[in-house]
């Protein structure tokens, strides 16, 4: 299948947002703001957005179809710690959080949104009886 532009700059923003997720779930916790001094094993929250790492680079459509419903854990944590968590810093790490995780998901939906749409148009078309 050809990609539009559209669904090109989709998966670029999915795979800028997921490497960046990947990188401050990592430096937050070990060492801007975490919970106790010196690192923390919330660093391993990282560590699920890692499973995606073939899929991401390859472009595959499972792959991408399930890290749309990860993201989903991130985007809970940076609502809950940024809006509850009293270091500032953390909080403000935590609203970062959650930005990269819904500009995660819409690059995810931007590039997999036509395929799901063509393979419906597929699948009725199969369903449809000849005359």
């Amino acid at each position: 299948m050809i990609l539009s532009p559209k669904q090109i700059r989709g998966h670029q923003l999915a795979l800028v947002s997921w490497i960046l997720l990947i990188l401050l779930c990592i430096v937050w916790e070990m060492w801007l703001a975490p919970l106790r001094t010196g690192g923390s094993w919330l660093a391993l929250k990282a560590l699920p957005l890692l499973f995606l790492a073939k899929g991401m680079l390859r472009k595959d459509n499972y792959t991408l179809q399930w890290g749309s419903m990860l993201v989903w854990l991130y985007f809970t944590e940076g609502i809950v710690r940024g809006f509850s968590d009293t270091n500032q810093l953390s909080a403000w790490l935590a609203i970062t959080e959650l930005a990269l995780s819904l500009s995660l998901f819409t690059g995810i939906a931007v590039y997999l949104y036509p395929m799901k749409k063509a393979a419906k148009r597929a699948k009725k078309a199969a369903s449809v009886p000849a005359e």
